[in-house]
């Protein structure tokens, strides 16, 4: 949509106007001048006109705009393709998987051909008679015709066949620009109609009549969601998440616990069920409420180009330098922020670049400085360093005595100091309860890590040189 639909609008608010004004205009004037000479010969002039007009419905059937519309998603579906590629690049380069990325977007690209040829057959014969009508030489022909045959009748002087011959032709351009405007209109017309499609989307709703939270204790109770009709991702989760205590959330890829997580920032709703904060459903907390009590540091950490001062005050822009300066210190990136440029002044992606670990700890440092009462960590810590990860892990935890986190782990560490795992398998809840319970234990937890230790400590074990091939 922003690569395509809204560049096919740009014309017609930017140029086409102008255009057409001037496309009236000048045809109109010289015909008024044009009927005071000649009223019959002018009619004559006009018939090539009449003609390209009355072709203009031919483009307009139900098949011919099927296959503009046809055409326009085609050239839709390189774009996304291109931009798939750029995004996965590295990816693509590390597993040599160019091929089949380059293979998608050339069939993209052929699939386009083809629309474009279907929409070209179909066009082609109304168009060329268009042209053919417009064109000078046949205007022409058809002043001289005319104008000849009055002549010959003593209808007309001779000499009046002289502006028709000058003015006549003039006709021509006018009329090609509002083809070609017409051409740009039903082209933004279309894309217009993609752009609403988008836009016309319901955002969540907002609730009419917002409710306070009372307290921030989180509770999940019978969530079920998924991002299609056909497969859920969550089944049936019921979880209670007090204040003061810590709960890592584990499991296998693909078990959901990434979307658990984003169902807290209200970034979906469950599809069945409800996630109750401080007594009150998300979808009756207004949204500023909400995002003063939860804040959130991810994975997939997005830095905006600004100053680093800004992106760590992001949820508190109006914070002292100090209060910046002391989340730096608890998330331990101030020393590395003080190396920079022009220090917490400087502006990222601009005068610097930060490595995936130092980004994730301004995101550390930005929920710190937010101080919310509830804080999710979705890997939160993965590029950290144990010793790293393990001080900003303190740090969370003591910032705030009766702070309600949910963090997803994967380090033993991170495990061991929660008051409760609760273990996530195919969208269900497989076990739960104490760290060192769960794994006195003969259950799905206790099987699940000491696979997950047997696979690192056979990683970190293999002699170099004899790594498995």
């Amino acid at each position: 949509m922003v690569g395509e639909d809204v560049s096919a609008v740009h014309p017609v608010i930017a140029h086409t106007p102008g255009e057409l004004v001037s496309a009236f205009v000048v045809p109109l004037v010289s015909l008024v001048y044009l009927f005071t000479v000649d009223w019959r010969l002018t009619l004559i002039t006009l018939a090539p006109m009449a003609l390209a007009f009355a072709l203009v419905p031919l483009m307009m059937t139900p098949t011919r705009l099927r296959e503009q519309e046809e055409s326009d998603a085609a050239m839709g579906r390189i774009s996304n393709s291109v931009v798939e590629f750029v995004q996965g690049i590295a990816v693509v380069k590390a597993f040599s998987g160019s091929g089949s990325a380059h293979r998608a977007f050339l069939a993209a690209v052929d699939d386009f051909v083809g629309s474009f040829q279907r929409m070209v057959r179909g066009l082609s014969g109304v168009a060329a008679g268009m042209q053919v009508a417009v064109s000078p030489p046949f205007v022409l022909l058809v002043v001289l015709t005319g104008g000849a045959a009055l002549i010959t009748g003593g209808g007309m002087a001779p000499v009046d066949l002289l502006p028709f011959l000058l003015l006549g032709l003039g006709l021509t351009a006018p009329v090609a620009a509002l083809g070609h405007g017409f051409d740009d209109l039903q082209a933004a017309r279309r894309a217009i109609g993609r752009i609403r499609d988008v836009l016309d989307v319901p955002p969540l709703p907002e609730p009419a009549r917002p409710v306070a939270p009372r307290g921030h204790r989180l509770e999940l109770r019978g969530v079920r969601f998924g991002y299609d009709t056909d497969r859920e991702v969550l089944r049936g989760i019921d979880l209670v998440l007090e204040p003061g205590t810590v709960t890592a959330v584990v499991g296998p890829s693909g078990g959901g616990k990434s979307t658990l997580v984003q169902l807290l920032p209200r970034f979906f709703d469950p599809t069945h069920g409800s996630v109750i904060l401080g007594g009150v459903d998300l979808r009756e907390i207004d949204a500023r409420d909400l995002h003063r009590t939860v804040s959130f540091v991810f994975q997939d950490v997005r830095l905006l180009r600004a100053s680093v001062a800004d992106n760590i005050a992001l949820a508190v822009p109006h914070a002292d330098p100090e209060a910046v300066v002391r989340a730096a210190r608890l998330a331990r990136i101030h020393d590395r922020i003080l190396e920079l440029p022009r220090g917490y002044a400087t502006v990222i992606g601009e005068e610097s670049e930060l490595s995936g670990g130092e980004a994730q700890r301004i995101s550390i440092a930005r929920a710190l400085l937010a101080d919310t009462p509830v804080l999710v960590l979705d890997e939160a810590t993965a590029f950290a360093d144990p010793r790293t990860e393990q001080a900003v892990r303190r740090a969370l935890t003591a910032s705030r005595a009766e702070r309600t986190i949910l963090v997803i782990a994967h380090r033993p560490e991170t495990v061991a100091d929660a008051d409760t795992v609760v273990m996530l398998e195919n969208g269900s809840i497989v076990d739960r309860g104490e760290p060192a319970a769960l794994l006195a234990g003969n259950g799905r937890f206790a099987e699940f890590w000491r696979s997950h230790r047997s696979a690192t400590a056979v990683r970190t074990q293999v002699p170099r040189g004899d790594e498995p091939r």
